[in-house]
């Protein structure tokens, strides 16, 4: 008889995961070292890089604002409905793309949205009137940059437990730094080549690093045990420098959260945040060149905002980990409020500078720790779908904002009634993180 051959036994899951293949071809010091590096890190540095370079997109439509509502001899409160339609546009394919992420993982979705807004940018540079507009800027772009945010932080908040806030913190960061990165350079584009060409050189830089990032990201939360187990160990051992490790609650149903108070009071935190964010983007640089400033200077303002925003959302999600959320984010908040309530008598640029920095520390100080506490809130495994909704409140905060604050300028030549008003939304966010109390939902997962 023949021996029977043994089976070689198979090694037991740690839930690293494999490198992808392009990276077998890199030299064996580089392979080494990102072996040794916890994925983790690699998914962080990826998502970063994807923010920064997608994010800056839609915030840097106030660069451009001069230049379409001269080119299409549009009002000012038309030239803001291009940016709302964008904005609302993206509230229906973020929760597309919150779906999209449960079922596909980041690696398909990411790849197909960084396609759509490369597309986008092209067919805007190639439009002659105002309805193509609308069909490549405000919906083509809100396909490929709509869900952005909520599949990065839910794919990121599926890697990090005890510094989460701390993770959240630099995903909010690198959209920040595409306002940085992105408006003095479409400023230095738009004065060199037109606004046309700008927005295809940009269609380029998006699809070569946006698609081929988006080849390393990997759906591995420890909840389907593809984080590794040493890792999912060493996360939730406290140490003296370090607040222990948040428990992780039971993982709950979209339609289960939605029946909650405190889904709602997140979703209302996110429109409050997002009208204040937009009316700031798409009308600060308008503003402040109808108060003589140069336009570099006041495309530099929207960099502070960034650059501020950098500084807040890592600092404060860092802190949201020791402090708590809600403490964090009644913080921020406040100073948003004060923030808004300065510009109304700011008419100097070192003012509307300092502005920039206040408001900016503010928003990316709130930003972190509003979307660590829907995690901590409702558990990881249905994340995309639930972040994806509660974005479609930051979306609808989008629509708002900056339309209302069009039509107070055509009504009254000012937008002190818009800030002002920017200032009520930011106080009220403050009461809503006052009376927030996660609600204990019990559903299966």
């Amino acid at each position: 008889m023949l021996a029977l051959r043994k089976r070689p036994r198979r090694r037991p899951k740690t839930g690293r995961v494999s490198l992808p293949s392009f990276m077998k071809s890199f030299p064996l010091a580089a392979r080494v070292a990102i072996g040794k590096l916890s994925y983790a890190w690699i998914i962080l540095l990826t998502c970063f890089i994807i923010g920064v370079t997608a994010a800056g997109l839609r915030t840097s439509f106030g660069v451009f604002f001069k230049s379409i509502e001269t080119e299409f001899d549009l009002t000012r409160a038309s030239t803001s409905v291009i940016f709302s339609a964008n904005v609302l546009s993206a509230l229906v394919f973020s929760i597309v793309g919150g779906w999209a992420l449960d079922r596909y993982g980041p690696r398909k979705v990411l790849t197909v949205m960084g396609i759509f807004a490369s597309l986008s940018l092209y067919l805007t540079s190639q439009t002659s009137s105002l309805w193509q507009i609308f069909i490549s800027y405000s919906v083509l772009l809100a396909v490929g940059t709509g869900a952005l945010f909520p599949v990065l932080a839910s794919t990121v908040s599926r890697w990090f437990v005890s510094r989460r806030g701390l993770a959240l913190g630099i995903v909010s960061a690198a959209f920040n730094v595409g306002m940085v990165v992105m408006a003095p350079f479409a400023t230095y584009l738009i004065s060199s080549y037109g606004w046309r060409k700008t927005y295809f050189i940009l269609a380029l830089i998006v699809f070569f690093i946006v698609v081929p990032s988006a080849t390393l990201l990997r759906r591995a939360p420890y909840e389907v045990a593809a984080l590794a187990e040493e890792e999912k160990a060493k996360s939730m051992i406290p140490s003296p420098t370090r607040s222990p490790a948040p428990s992780v609650p039971q993982s709950i149903l979209l339609f289960e959260a939605m029946r909650g108070k405190s889904f709602w009071m997140l979703f209302f935190m996110w429109v409050l945040l997002g009208t204040n964010m937009y009316t700031i983007a798409a009308h600060m640089v308008p503003h402040a060149i109808d108060l003589g400033i140069a336009a570099t200077n006041a495309a530099f303002i929207l960099s502070l905002v960034g650059g501020a925003s950098i500084f807040g959302g890592t600092l404060m999600g860092r802190v949201s980990d020791t402090i708590g959320r809600k403490k964090s984010m009644m913080i921020c908040s406040s100073i948003m409020a004060g923030a808004m309530v300065w510009v109304v008598w700011s008419s100097t640029l070192w003012a509307l500078y300092l502005f920039a920095i206040v408001f900016g520390f503010s928003f990316g100080g709130f930003t972190a720790p509003l979307s660590a506490l829907a995690a901590d809130t409702f558990g990881l495994h249905h994340l995309g779908k639930i972040a994806a909704v509660l974005e479609a409140g930051w979306m609808l905060g989008g629509t708002i904002g900056p339309t209302f604050a069009g039509y107070v300028f055509d009504a009254t030549g000012s937008y002190v009634p818009a800030f002002l008003a920017g200032a009520l939304a930011a106080l009220a966010s403050v009461l809503l993180v006052a009376l927030f109390r996660p609600a204990r939902q019990k559903s299966p997962s």
